[in-house]
């Protein structure tokens, strides 16, 4: 003979509580309607040494709710952007006791929608819907009312969606105020982008917001920049080119690189040159890649902030189900600043 399956009003009465909170704290809803810190944990206390596992099936037909999110992405198994994204939204969802399904749509627009359907199918109660890299993307119409949240990715025309990117404006404003802070004013070159807002690679949001923040900095203290070399693909490769090229008519004292893997180039074009990072060229960048930490010298560079992206949109999307959002649409996330290595005084 099985055992009794223990339920939440077993839980209930053995923390000395209505059943009415122990739902409430069990759903993750506790602080949210300040019931003690006290009481949530007696509540799950007992939840834990009684074994309580809360009915889903039935607890679904009774709210309308799954309590389950999709996340469909471009890219899953690849990338350490996604990897990271995912870990935080999985432990966000977790923690309000939600399960998430997840999905990789690999930028094929047809396996995208068939995914969202198999979503709605499976009655979750709300999607984040994912990009690999900070892009603009055309929003997929879904005949089904269902709340979703754009993570790492900007709609290309009007939408009432939630989106969550990172602060990549303010993170241009960090890279540059690194190299004044140091003294730098004059042969500041960029690698990647520009210099001009027209120079960026197309449908590329991280490079457009990345030179504003950069150009609005030293415009306030009155720094021009030196000039720009365009990267279509920002892989070292690409770097390494622009930074050679740029060698071949001019010394730079500073570079500010789009983003580390150029960087990885360009220090190696500066070592074939005879330079050395950062007596004879500073050298700034974005993203924090696994291996800048390992380069020497160690690349200071502003973090993509992968796990804070993940958890802040599903933090969003569950505001969003339960209607407690506060109207806000655009979350900006902030970037870090990895103070490393690659950047010195310029040389007198």
């Amino acid at each position: 003979m099985s055992p009794r399956r223990v339920t939440l009003a077993d839980v209930a009465e053995a923390a000395g509580v209505s059943r009415s909170t122990a739902s409430l704290v069990l759903s993750g809803r506790g602080a949210e309607l300040r019931i003690s810190a006290a009481v949530q944990e007696r509540i799950r206390a007992a939840a834990d040494e009684m074994g309580y596992r809360p009915n889903m099936v039935s607890a679904g037909l009774r709210t309308g709710r799954t309590r389950t999110i999709g996340f469909v992405s471009d890219t899953v198994a690849t990338s350490r952007l996604a990897g990271d994204m995912i870990k935080g939204a999985i432990e966000a969802a977790r923690d309000r006791g939600f399960l998430l399904f997840i999905g990789e749509s690999e930028g094929d627009a047809e396996l995208e929608g068939a995914l969202l359907e198999a979503m709605h199918d499976r009655q979750v109660d709300g999607i984040v819907l994912a990009s690999m890299y900070t892009r603009r993307i055309s929003v997929p119409k879904s005949p089904r009312p269902t709340s979703v949240v754009l993570l790492n990715a900007v709609p290309k025309t009007s939408s009432p969606l939630p989106v969550v990117v990172p602060d990549e404006v303010e993170a241009g404003r960090t890279a540059a105020r690194v190299l004044l802070e140091a003294g730098h004013r004059e042969g500041i070159h960029l690698i990647g982008v520009g210099p001009s807002t027209r120079n960026v690679p197309r449908d590329s949001v991280a490079a457009v917001e990345r030179l504003v923040g950069v150009r609005e900095v030293f415009a306030e203290a009155g720094v021009k920049l030196a000039g720009g070399a365009l990267c279509r693909d920002w892989q070292p490769e690409e770097g390494f080119a622009a930074t050679t090229e740029l060698l071949s008519r001019a010394t730079p004292r500073a570079l500010i690189c789009l983003n580390d893997r150029i960087a990885f180039g360009a220090y190696q074009a500066l070592d074939d040159a005879g330079l050395t990072v950062p007596d004879d060229v500073s050298v700034v960048s974005f993203d924090d890649h696994s291996l800048a930490g390992w380069v020497r010298p160690r690349l200071t560079t502003v973090a993509l902030p992968h796990y804070e992206l993940g958890r802040k949109a599903v933090e969003v999307l569950l505001a969003e189900i339960d209607g407690t959002a506060t109207g806000e649409k655009f979350h900006r996330v902030p970037m870090p600043l990895r103070d490393r290595d690659s950047v010195a005084s310029p040389r007198r």
